[in-house]
């Protein structure tokens, strides 16, 4: 694990419990796959990470060359090619109270572990969640501490491997799920919730918008009802470490999940990318 400039065993990591990560919740992550070496759309990630710190008022931008140069000393000391990273930036320590200061000495750990090569396309269920999403702390979600709201959602449907659940909005509109993003299939138009939702804007997410466009698909974003869904001809999931998930039941609706011609193509072409782009501005 790499710890502010140290490279230590997990159990050696010290934070104070006055770090406002751990008091307040200031403190953001993200979460990637490496592949052969290769930190897929890391770019993307760091742009993400370096907006939402600026945000936070915590006083740390990450650079591509930075980053990877750790990887790949974290990658050599747990001998791995193929990896789940996470990356996490706390704001680091204060006094007790709400800060309106800028936090100047935040906490950067990394930590992998091992996954194995990307293989065929997984399946899921879906579940709509009586839990609704909540709303993003600011202007738009970050991917921060703040957390509770998916870990109720995943009390709500259990440790079900095989099952992803999806929040609606206050309002009843579609919106994600608990670590996924939502897409649906009807004719050559490919639907997915507009951040209007509050959703996370999520780096796989965008970057299968960017692949299907470059596939000849029309991208629709907006506020949709479930029905929007259940008439689909296919759904998938995306997310960072699972890539591409074929949705087989929603709503007790059979749905052609790993099967679906869209998502199956989709998945073709994320592989031909993996172990080259830095960012989806290159596709």
């Amino acid at each position: 694990m790499y710890f502010n400039g140290d490279f230590i065993h997990k159990d050696e990591v010290r934070i104070s419990p006055y770090d406002h990560g751990f008091l307040y919740g200031i403190g953001l992550f993200e979460t990637f796959r490496i592949y052969n070496g290769h930190p897929f759309l890391l770019d993307d990630h760091l742009e993400r990470l370096n907006d939402g710190l600026k945000q936070l008022k915590i006083m740390a931008r990450f650079q591509r060359e930075e980053i990877r140069e750790i990887l790949s000393r974290l990658l050599m000391e747990n001998a791995l090619e193929n990896a789940y990273i996470r990356l996490n930036v706390s704001a680091g320590t204060g006094d007790i109270g709400l800060r309106t200061a800028e936090y100047l000495n935040p906490n950067l750990l990394i930590f992998a572990k091992p996954l194995p090569p990307a293989g065929d396309m997984a399946e899921k269920r879906v579940q709509t969640l009586s839990l609704p999403r909540n709303t993003p702390e600011g202007t738009e979600r970050l991917k921060s501490h703040h957390y509770l709201n998916n870990v109720f959602a995943k009390q709500e449907i259990g440790e079900v491997p095989d099952l992803e659940g999806v929040f609606l909005t206050k309002e009843g509109f579609l919106a994600e799920g608990i670590v996924s993003n939502l897409f649906w299939v009807r004719g050559q138009a490919l639907y997915t919730p507009s951040l209007e939702t509050g959703i996370l804007n999520g780096i796989t997410r965008q970057f299968v918008i960017a692949l299907a466009r470059t596939s000849g698909l029309e991208i629709r974003e907006g506020l949709y009802r479930e029905e929007e869904a259940e008439s689909a001809e296919e759904l998938f999931l995306t997310n960072s470490i699972q890539e591409i998930v074929g949705v087989n039941s929603y709503k007790s609706k059979a749905f052609p999940g790993k099967e679906g011609p869209v998502a199956k193509e989709l998945l073709k072409r994320y592989g031909e990318y993996r172990t080259k782009l830095w960012s989806r501005n290159e596709l």
